[in-house]
């Protein structure tokens, strides 16, 4: 059995998360799977995967060379793709992660056009609020917002969207209005956890940039939760401004400190750091590049 057919079984048994279902992605049998698998096992004299009657994961041994791997059947399967296709099309799966709310607001209404230009494009869309690890997650790409503190990562970025303070006209009614960011003291600020300062806004003085400490009755995890909050005359929070999209345009809706808030946050398409990245990762982070960059 040649060496490709032993990469591609191995490479299917990890992204299906068993030989049956490996055999059924590549058109093969379980038998054939299991074959190539311990071939590949022999010849490389260590085991890849641990095996139960429940499960098949991979050893510390089998995830290093699943890292390496990967890459390199994946260019072989592009330069194949840009010899036989006419269209230069790319075709598997694509694993994304993004910001829950950002990317419920921006990246999955623009998956639709990267299917249709890329019918053979098989898309699955992470939203959570956690940063994942690419390499762990087996992530080909995702779309943070903010810094990215990762050495082994790749960044390009897509531009940059603005904090914001918000807080509902209902809210301002009752509790008044603040006039500068000392008086937040006096205010029930709602604390996304998962923004760096979060019980210490950032704001911008004729000294230049300082923190006001806040806190609140109300903190979460998830943008969503905050900005659930905020709407509903809560309290006030702190966002980017591509998290808010629609609601800023609302007359119930009131941004204060307009002269004190002047961060911005990057937007941008990161990748783990590999010797081979896809035609597939080039491709796709160019056209999140470009259908990205008008909504922020």
């Amino acid at each position: 059995m040649d060496r490709f057919q032993e990469l591609s079984a191995f490479i299917a048994v990890v992204e299906a998360g068993g030989f049956s279902a490996a055999a059924r992605r590549i058109g093969s049998t379980q038998s054939a799977i299991s074959k190539a698998i311990g071939a590949l096992e022999k010849r490389l004299g260590v085991v890849l995967f641990n095996r139960s009657t429940r499960s098949v994961t991979l050893t510390d041994q089998g995830q290093r060379y699943f890292d390496r791997t990967k890459p390199l059947l994946d260019e072989i399967g592009a330069a194949d793709n840009e010899l036989t296709s006419s269209t230069l099309d790319i075709s598997g799966r694509m694993r994304i992660a993004a910001p829950s709310t950002f990317g419920r607001l921006h990246v999955l209404p623009l998956i639709p056009g990267l299917l249709s230009r890329h019918p053979g494009l098989k898309v699955e869309l992470l939203l959570s609020d956690a940063a994942r690890d690419m390499v762990e997650d087996r992530i080909d790409l995702t779309i943070r917002v903010g810094t990215v503190n990762e050495p082994d990562a790749v960044v390009r970025r897509i531009g940059s969207t603005s904090l914001v303070c918000v807080g509902s006209r209902r809210y301002f009614e009752l509790k008044g209005t603040p006039k500068t960011p000392a008086d937040l003291v006096d205010h029930n600020c709602l604390v996304y956890e998962g923004m760096v300062e979060s019980t210490h806004w950032p704001f911008t003085g004729p000294e230049g940039p300082f923190n006001v400490p806040v806190r609140g009755n109300f903190s979460s995890n998830s943008v969503d939760a905050i900005r659930t909050g905020v709407l509903a005359g809560v309290g006030i929070g702190m966002f980017t401004r591509a998290s808010l999209a629609e609601e800023l345009a609302h007359p119930d809706v009131v941004t204060i400190l307009n002269d004190f808030v002047t961060g911005t946050r990057d937007v941008s398409v990161v990748w783990p750091q590999r010797r081979f990245i896809s035609a597939r990762v080039h491709r796709v982070t160019d056209y999140f590049v470009q259908a990205l960059s008008p909504r922020l």
